[in-house]
């Protein structure tokens, strides 16, 4: 009985290192990957020497694959909490919202609006890109001031340039002036 609990255990352990290992490797973090890669490689030896040990039975095969459905819910939980990386917005109206805008703008969000021509008269597009933890509070402000938005949310790979990255510029640049002076 003791076995089939700490089988649980590891699995609880390991599918969250696996998913968070692979996060950090489709985002380019390859020091973090590779960290994780290792917690990952040690768990998953350590478990399944435990499964294959000779004395493996139908219920401690069965709590290593439950094991790792719920690993794999609890990875996913935990990355949502993190929220690594940024998001991309695209924002579909009917008519130009110029207090959603300023709205936005002075919230941090650079906002950028495009004019274009829909089938029936003119649509306004605006792009927003900003931090995926901030995802949901331009999702609340958007859908304060335009309920009928039309909205896309991407993660976009790369980016270079913009308003987003003078601002994360600056706050480093502050960030290392402040840690310079202590």
């Amino acid at each position: 009985m003791t076995s089939i609990i700490l089988i649980f255990v590891l699995q609880l352990i390991y599918v969250p290192i696996l998913t968070l290992r692979t996060i950090f490797l489709v985002k380019n973090m390859s020091v973090a990957a590779s960290s994780f890669g290792v917690l990952e490689a040690l768990v998953y030896v350590f478990g399944l020497s435990l499964v294959f040990s000779g004395h493996q039975t139908i219920a401690g095969m069965i709590v290593y694959a439950v094991g790792f459905g719920v690993g794999l819910y609890i990875g996913s939980r935990i990355e949502n909490k993190l929220a690594i990386g940024f998001v991309s917005l695209a924002v579909n109206l009917l008519d130009l919202n110029e207090e959603l805008i300023v709205v936005l703008r002075n919230k941090g969000f650079g906002v950028t609006v495009f004019e274009g021509k829909g089938r029936d008269s003119k649509r306004y597009q605006l792009e927003i890109l900003t931090k995926r933890n901030r995802e949901n509070e331009v999702m609340s402000i958007i859908e304060e001031y335009e309920p009928k938005a039309f909205i896309i949310s991407y993660e976009p790979r790369k980016f270079k340039g913009g308003y987003l990255v003078k601002s994360m510029k600056k706050y480093f640049r502050r960030q290392n002036e402040g840690h310079q002076s202590n």
